[in-house]
């Protein structure tokens, strides 16, 4: 029987790349993104790469892949909490529209795909949770004050729920904290710094 991991925010970066690795592992994959079509026929040759829509901020979507996990594998052995928000911006320059959206990603969005998820883990008897987080989860950084609270936000979520899923669920807790990685996320962040008076 083979194994099965959901990725979030995987079109492309650390969540494209985990998908890709996973799936030349032999894993059936579950790659979350908002454009199923294009990625489905960019990566066609990869018969246990399965692009679906996921939107964090949209429950339905997460939901619906589940019960599709459900439906036709009965478990979820991973779940790779990866979508994220960069937002790079001082407080007084940002619009509480932007900051609600970085929080509903980086945080809202994290809570909501483990919510959706642990009912499958816990009929199953086990899984592994991972979250990517940030160095900026950890320090809080010049004009960066922002997409660092909702990382510290991530971590304080992540940090409480590894407490107990392990000896309660059976259910593994990673987090993890990456530096700057050369990837698309980066010019999200840089084209909201151009845009800034």
């Amino acid at each position: 029987m083979h194994n099965v991991i959901c990725i979030t925010g995987a079109s492309t970066g650390i969540g494209l790349s985990t998908a890709l690795t996973f799936a030349k592992k032999d894993w059936i994959v579950y790659a979350g993104t908002r454009n199923v079509e294009r990625d489905q026929k960019l990566y066609a040759d990869q018969s246990n790469l399965n692009f679906v829509e996921i939107d964090v901020t949209k429950p339905a979507t997460l939901q619906l892949v589940m019960d599709t996990i459900e439906g036709a594998h009965g478990k979820l052995d991973v779940l790779f909490c990866n979508a994220g928000f960069g937002y790079l911006r001082s407080l007084g320059q940002a619009p509480m529209e932007d900051i609600q959206k970085v929080f509903d990603t980086n945080v809202y969005g994290v809570m909501q795909t483990i919510k959706t998820a642990l009912p499958l883990m816990r009929k199953a008897g086990y899984g592994h949770i991972v979250a990517t987080s940030s160095v900026g989860g950890l320090v809080g950084q010049p004009m960066n004050e922002i997409y660092c609270a909702s990382k510290f936000a991530l971590e304080g979520l992540i940090e409480s729920i590894a407490t107990y899923y392990k000896p309660f669920f059976n259910i593994d807790v990673t987090l993890l904290e990456p530096g700057a990685i050369a990837t698309e996320f980066n010019n999200t962040v840089m084209g909201h710094v151009a845009t800034t008076g």
